[in-house]
């Protein structure tokens, strides 16, 4: 009888490696970010329209060789006004120019001055705020920068510089530039004083971790959804004041296409001629709200709580 029970049982072997297994699936933070990306069945289309989209307006002004400050060498009066065609996509305008070559070389002045003013926008505005949300003494005074410039309207602060500056391309850059990093450190330096209190990043401090360490490793990552809702926010809307002040003559001026300029300009021709007000408009609202709809789309899917 002893025999038959000592039959049914027998010592496992001890393994290490098997001990500290965890039965759990493996979590992967950027796996889950494009599993939750592609869930609708609409992000991919749209991102890879956005995608060409931007493409198209960087490089069709190059091939076109379309320059606002030279007028077409037209003689003839029945290539102005045209309708819109297969010879002549978007028609064209009052002095011959062709509609569609206007409309993407505005496009692309749009996109390179949002572009390059939110990449240093997210540059100095998330370094200046994580600093500012861990140190007390430089919080004294930056609330105070702060209040100065939230207190005045924001698009008066974009006139007064753009005006003082005169209109470029890259003094649109500097003025959007200049402003908004601002108010984005200050959103930054709110998120990272509601996380730097916690526990991990108490513990770290007692183990004398550096601040800088504890702001890239133990802060960054959790506004990443957060920083990129942002820049979902910020691009289409650089676009829409650049179009804005480039309306009202403040932006990028006569030496450079833009769309603001070109609605600016064709706005007279909207009863005989609506196409060349409208094409341009219709521009501006496909290509900022394409941009947003993504920029949406990917803010929802860094979020972890949108993680299955």
């Amino acid at each position: 009888m002893e025999k038959m029970q000592d039959n049914l049982f027998e010592f496992a072997a001890f393994d290490e490696k098997e001990s500290e297994h965890i039965a759990a699936p493996r979590y992967s933070y950027w796996k889950s970010v494009w599993r939750t990306f592609v869930r609708s069945w609409v992000t991919i289309p749209l991102t890879i329209f956005v995608i060409a989209l931007v493409v198209f307006s960087l490089v069709q002004p190059l091939q076109s060789g379309y320059t606002p400050t030279v007028a077409p060498n037209i003689n003839n009066q029945e290539m102005k006004y045209l309708a819109p065609s297969g010879e002549h996509i978007f028609g064209t305008d009052n002095i011959g120019n062709e509609v569609w070559d206007v409309v993407w070389a505005g496009a692309r002045n749009s996109i390179i001055v949002s572009f390059v003013s939110a990449a240093v926008i997210l540059v100095i505005g998330i370094l200046v705020g994580a600093v500012w949300g861990f140190s007390k003494k430089m919080d004294k005074w930056m609330i105070e920068v702060y209040n100065i410039f939230a207190n005045v309207p924001y698009l008066l602060l974009v006139m007064v510089l753009s005006y003082v500056l005169g209109p470029g391309l890259g003094t649109l850059i500097i003025v959007f530039s200049c402003i908004d990093w601002l108010f984005l450190a200050y959103f930054i330096r709110t998120q990272v004083m509601i996380i730097r209190d916690r526990e991990y990043n108490m513990a770290s401090k007692c183990l004398g971790t550096k601040t800088i360490t504890m702001i890239l490793k133990n802060i960054l990552p959790y506004l990443v959804s957060v920083i990129v809702t942002y820049i979902a926010r910020l691009i289409p809307s650089l676009i829409s004041y650049e179009v804005f002040l480039s309306y009202l003559g403040l932006g990028l001026g006569s030496n450079y296409a833009s769309l603001g300029r070109t609605i600016s300009q064709y706005v007279s021709f909207m009863q005989g001629y609506p196409h060349l007000f409208w094409i341009p408009v219709l521009t501006l609202a496909v290509l900022s709200m394409s941009l947003y709809v993504v920029g949406q789309k990917l803010a929802d899917a860094t979020d972890p709580r949108t993680h299955r």
